[in-house]
């Protein structure tokens, strides 16, 4: 039945969810895929806000791949590692990988970029405890 509606709704030149199209497993929390740049919250099982351009991990600092949870937020964070702002700091690993607000043009140490209103959505909607699924 999946396939029929996605069938459908291909010749109908309407846009399947983001998180179908990218094999997003998550109910409540946020995707992301590496490939596309791209990520999104998603609640009771649909796409609820996005994908919004990200940036991720560059060369020797990859955003690892899998399922995460949010561990913490912190409204403004420094990186001392980096020198760095972390406004809007959603962490999903213990490693101290997170959703911030930065330049989503430049690739990260590890942590995943938002432009400024994004990461404000993502920053207010994740709750501690919701899944983060990082697809590659």
């Amino acid at each position: 039945m999946r396939i029929l509606a996605v069938a459908v709704l291909f010749l109908l030149g309407m846009a399947v969810p983001a998180q179908a199209a990218a094999g997003c497993t998550v109910y409540n929390g946020a995707c992301l895929q590496k490939s596309t740049n791209t990520a999104w919250l998603v609640f009771n099982g649909k796409t609820s806000y996005g994908p919004v351009p990200i940036s991720h991990g560059r060369p020797g600092y990859e955003t690892p791949v899998g399922m995460f949870s949010v561990l913490r937020k912190v409204k403004n964070d420094w990186s001392i590692p980096y020198n760095a702002p972390m406004p809007n700091s959603v962490y999903f690993t213990s490693s101290g990988i997170a959703f911030h607000m930065d330049d989503v043009n430049v690739p990260s140490h590890g942590c995943i970029h938002l432009q400024p209103e994004p990461s404000l959505v993502f920053y207010d909607n994740l709750m501690i405890g919701e899944q983060v699924q990082v697809l590659p």
